[in-house]
């Protein structure tokens, strides 16, 4: 890995300028509001020069003594800082100052920044690789002899020339290919922390002191053995192993790390003579017109108001079919446009857009460290100590044992001990996981709620909006008074006008069941004096055929119902008119909901996993058990408050359940909150996906038993990384005291543990 200070040096006035410029910004921070009245800055950063958890911790520690700096989420394994600060107290420019002070390499976390940092540090890792793999060969190549040759075989001055050699190459690899390891180490030691490159460092500096001493002095302290083969071998197979791992780690943060990169830098803004400008995304205002070419992403959200094109829309909803979009149709920013050229009307912009709610949820799953991910990070610091100690106590043991292998025994213990593997094995799991649920259009906004996910025992679904669809729809319609007043085609454009006046879902379920059957009769009927009255219907007069006959539509006491008649279990609406002097009901509309198209399968999947599933909701009981019986769920509740919801959810909890809650709603949002683990669905109330855990974009209940398999999937990959981790340390750490493990074999076992769990957390992708 590149050194990050060559990375970073110090902002230079103009470059301090463009990153505190509000305008600039846009493009990597978002403004949330403080509670009193203002304004906090909310920033991505991108970094380098990360190696390990403790990496991850110095530079929280440093953003955190920034004044004005309220939070730092600093996440190692996707390289990515949140950080949230007060502009009235300090500016972007002091963040990024603060990061490179402290050695690392900071930059806004923008689509181009990115890309450039990926590359420059790809090169610069290749270039250290490449040097330290070929000083090694080298220096194998003059250490050889002293191997295969036969005593006598080789004089002392050639003996000599040769270690004077494997000095000479010796001495690129320490100056350049190992130089992250001591700088890393000394940053570390300067903020009084230990990190995991101090023992690599150590392990590094001490063989090749004491190799060189051997080199000038056979006779010394050292010895005359040197290790300039094990030193290279060591230093190239620990650079192969972290450029593979910074891959892989790459790799499982792609899918999430895609989704921020959606918009694109630049959009060809429109006159109004209809001339095209490139303009930077950040400077479009509500209203523009913008044209949008095949494989571009759009900027934002707004209406096409011309052309006709296919639009890739799996980021909202995990669909990987493209869905049709032509003239009116609203789009939504970072879907992409795959048919043909549109013109859109931007309508929402910035925080406004779809695109940015999602964007701030796939940061908290970016920089999050769960609970159980920061033991393992606690664990870290002790474990480093206990490795010095026991690399000193080696040290002195072998002194009476034999002197001659004393520092190398050291060496070894140093240079095998793991912590890595500890660290990365649990979070890139979780990364590569989390991609994985991205691609299938759920989010998850909590870490840690894949790991409670795998011991939830009962599932709770509100109804109304989760298991059904957001509209009803017309399954039965009963003529109860006939007359020869209004033929049968008039009645149905009667209704078709009449529901065209309300936007109650009722009647706009009404609407898309007569508005065809409105017919030529549409022109003969002409309906006035409309009124809605709330919480009843409508009444108006109708006019046909020289006659007017007063009417009404909405609830069946308004339409003239008797009191007492018992109403249907499903919600109705009435027909009445004034026939012979007086208000009679002339027809009933039964209305049903949808049931979501998926919803069968999904509570079958969570059923079979052997799941207890409840539905509770605040409707009538007849619908809410109709319901249940349709779904297979065994215990339903109606006529549910808020309340009610929540102090069942806390009777399971008290029963020593773990309970999930699925919901969609305003009203589910204090049960979400206080469910073990919460879910709610891509078109839920704002409120409502802010207490959920994980947000199902794609709206499909049948991707739920997928998310509960892909939760203990990766669970099993977290226990076998960290059984790993625990496996190898506490095998080889024997074998290097006993003196079984040369410094180069001690370096590749422990760049193979690293690579190891990496590559395991990647099968989850």
């Amino acid at each position: 890995m590149p050194t990050p200070s060559a990375l970073a040096p110090a902002l230079s006035p103009t470059q301090a300028a463009a990153v505190n410029d509000p305008q600039q910004q846009t493009a990597f921070t978002r403004w949330i509001d403080d509670g009193q009245g203002g304004e906090l800055g909310q920033s991505r950063l991108l970094l380098s020069g990360l190696h390990c958890a403790a990496c991850a911790g110095l530079i929280e520690d440093a953003l955190c003594r920034v004044e004005g700096v309220q939070r730092a989420e600093v996440s190692g394994a996707a390289q990515r800082a949140v950080v949230t600060w007060n502009p009235q107290r300090t500016q972007v420019s002091a963040l990024i100052e603060a990061v490179r002070a402290a050695g690392y390499g900071a930059f806004p976390d923008t689509g181009a920044q990115a890309v450039a940092l990926a590359t420059r540090e790809t090169r610069q890792s290749i270039w250290r690789l490449f040097v330290a793999a070929f000083c090694m060969m080298q220096v194998m190549m003059y250490a050889t002899p002293a191997y295969v040759a036969a005593a006598g075989d080789i004089t002392p001055d050639m003996v000599q020339l040769l270690r004077w050699a494997s000095w000479v190459l010796t001495l690129p690899v320490m100056v350049f290919a190992a130089g992250p390891f001591f700088s890393g180490a000394w940053r570390g030691l300067r903020q009084g922390r230990i990190s995991m490159d101090l023992p690599v460092a150590l392990g590094v500096g001490v063989t090749f002191i004491a190799s060189s001493a051997a080199t000038f002095d056979t006779r010394g302290p050292f010895g005359p053995e040197v290790y300039f083969d094990s030193l290279t071998m060591f230093v190239s197979f620990l650079f192969a192993a972290r450029w593979l791992e910074a891959r892989a780690r790459q790799r499982a943060a792609q899918s999430l790390d895609s989704v921020v990169r959606r918009l694109p830098d630049a959009v060809e803004r429109l006159d109004a003579q209809g001339q095209g400008t490139l303009v930077a995304a950040s400077a479009l205002v509500v209203g523009d017109r913008v044209r949008v070419h095949a494989g571009q992403a759009f900027a934002a959200d707004g209406r096409v108001v011309e052309g006709a094109t296919q639009v890739d829309e799996a980021m909202l909803s995990g669909e990987s079919r493209p869905v049709e979009r032509t003239l009116g149709d609203e789009v939504s920013a970072g879907c992409l446009n795959l048919g043909a050229p549109v013109v859109v009307e931007v309508l929402q912009l910035g925080a406004h857009t779809r695109y940015q709610r999602i964007v701030a949820l796939v940061e908290r799953a970016l920089t999050e460290r769960p609970d159980f991910l920061l033991a393992t990070d606690r664990i870290a610091a002790p474990f480093l100590w206990g490795v010095l100690a026991l690399a000193a106590g080696a040290w002195g043991a072998w002194q009476f044992i034999d002197p001659s292998r004393a520092l190398w025994v050291a060496v070894s213990v140093l240079i095998v001990t793991c912590p890595c593997a500890l660290s990365l094995g649990a979070p890139v799991a979780l990364l590569a996981s989390a991609g994985e649920l991205a691609r299938r259009g759920i989010l998850v906004q909590r870490l840690d709620a894949l790991e409670i996910l795998t011991r939830v025992q009962d599932v709770v679904f509100d109804k109304t909006g989760t298991v059904t669809e957001d509209r009803l729809t017309l399954v039965e319609s009963r003529v109860l008074h006939r007359t020869p007043d209004i033929a049968g085609e008039h009645l149905h454009t009667l209704m078709a006008l009449l529901t065209r006046r309300s936007q109650h879902p009722l009647a706009r379920a009404m609407a898309q069941s007569y508005a065809p059957l409105a017919g030529p009769a549409g022109g003969t009927l002409v309906l006035d004096d409309v009124a809605e009255h709330a919480g009843l219907g409508l009444e108006a007069t109708a006019r046909f055929a020289g006659r007017a006959l007063r009417v009404r539509m909405g609830a069946p006491g308004w339409c003239g119902l008797p009191e007492g008649v018992e109403l249907p279990p499903r919600p109705t609406v009435w027909l009445g008119m004034e026939l012979d002097g007086w208000l009679q009901p002339v027809a009933c509309f039964e209305f049903d909901e949808v049931l979501r198209a998926d919803a069968v399968s999904g509570v079958a999947g969570l059923a079979q996993a052997g799941l207890a599933l409840h539905l509770f909701s605040g409707d009538q009981t007849a619908s809410v058990e109709a319901m249940a019986r349709r779904l297979g769920i065994a215990d339903a509740r109606a006529r549910c408050t808020p309340q009610d919801k929540l102090a069942a959810v806390e009777a399971l909890q008290a029963a020593g359940r773990v309970v999930a809650m699925v919901g969609d709603g305003i009203n589910d949002a204090p049960v979400l909150a206080r469910a073990d683990v919460s879910v709610a669905l891509g078109t839920a109330a704002a409120l409502a996906q802010a207490r959920a855990d994980v947000i199902v974009l794609s709206d499909r209940l049948d991707d739920l038993p997928a998310l509960f398999a892909t939760a203990r999937r990766t669970l099993a990959v977290v226990r076998q990384n960290l059984g790993w981790a625990l496996f190898y340390n506490v095998a080889s750490v024997p074998l290097a005291l006993a003196g079984w493990l040369p410094p180069w074999l001690a370096g590749l076992g422990m760049a193979l543990s690293s690579l190891v769990v990496v590559l395991n957390a990647l099968r989850l992708a």
